[in-house]
């Protein structure tokens, strides 16, 4: 019961995560006019604050930006710098819902960086799911996928999906630290390295924002702040296959966002794939409690016996 209470509550602060980073990103393609590498200094510097807030509210500001390791938060910082930037450059070519949907081989390569890196045990149940997750997808974008992309949508769709495979590298990462590292350390230097690493990229072409854009940069940075945390803190619950299904969610908020805001009305073809994605998630978290009851009563039957 206490592996499936843990793994609920990772599940529970992931789907938080995405969410959040669905508005992110929404701030993201409004401010288009913005370059990329400013957008990601805006993300990133703007973090900052929360990051800070939240530790000082905890009243471990001190504690919680000490690090046991420089070089992992380095590597982490680039890799995340990197998968940023590209993904940022694809919301500017791409429409939301389809950017979205290429981001989605990040749950898939998750599933395959955790078992090479992590060794952690993938079993069939789990795979199943990304695979009917990633199935939903397909459903949702095959009428909108051309088979002659050009120009600025085939350059999109490309550096979407090295941003995709960066951010499960990523994820790996963050993982990884987890185990010795806080929480609001790693989203914070992360935070850090990306303003820095941004602010090389000024020279190459930054614009000065304008009325609104202001506010949508801003933004962007103060929920994308938020959702790193809630994002970092769910893999010290939760295995990262577990929890990679679950990324699949931001889909229905893309199609949401997508109409209301962008003007991009769901198909029926849409809808049926949002429904795969919503139930591959389901099934999961019903999976996860099965699991916890049935090692809750192996333990339980052991210690009869051993107690005679």
């Amino acid at each position: 019961m206490r592996f499936a209470m843990k793994s609920l509550h990772g599940i529970a602060l992931m789907v938080s995560a995405v969410s959040v980073f669905v508005v992110m990103q929404s701030l993201v393609k409004a401010a288009d006019r913005i370059p990329s590498g400013e957008t990601v200094f805006f993300r990133a510097f703007c973090a900052l604050p929360v990051i800070v807030a939240w530790l000082w509210i905890r009243g471990e500001l001190a504690s919680g930006l000490r690090v046991n390791s420089l070089a992992g938060h380095a590597v982490r910082g680039i890799v995340g710098s990197l998968a940023m930037a590209l993904g940022f450059l694809g919301l500017k070519l791409l429409p939301l819902p389809e950017a979205t949907a290429i981001r989605f081989a990040t749950p898939i390569l998750i599933v395959v960086f955790a078992a090479l890196f992590l060794g952690e045990r993938i079993r069939l149940f789990r795979i199943s799911a990304v695979a009917v997750g990633l199935l939903g997808v397909v459903v949702v974008m095959w009428p909108q996928l051309s088979l002659d992309l050009g120009g600025a949508a085939r350059i999109g769709a490309l550096v979407t999906l090295a941003s995709a495979a960066l951010a499960a590298l990523a994820q790996i990462f963050i993982k990884a630290m987890s185990a010795t590292e806080r929480t609001e350390a790693i989203v914070f230097w992360f935070s850090l390295t990306a303003s820095c690493l941004a602010l090389l990229s000024a020279p190459f072409g930054w614009v000065r924002p304008i009325g609104w854009e202001w506010v949508w940069l801003i933004g962007a940075g103060l929920f994308g702040g938020a959702g790193q945390i809630l994002m970092t803190a769910s893999y010290r619950y939760a295995d990262a296959s577990t929890l990679a299904p679950f990324t699949y969610l931001s889909m229905i908020w893309a199609l949401i966002i997508g109409y209301f805001i962008f003007d991009e009305a769901p198909t029926l073809p849409m809808l049926m794939g949002a429904g795969l994605v919503v139930a591959a998630g389901i099934a999961i978290v019903l999976r996860e409690r099965k699991l916890g009851r049935d090692t809750a009563a192996e333990e339980r039957i052991r210690s009869m016996i051993k107690n005679g």
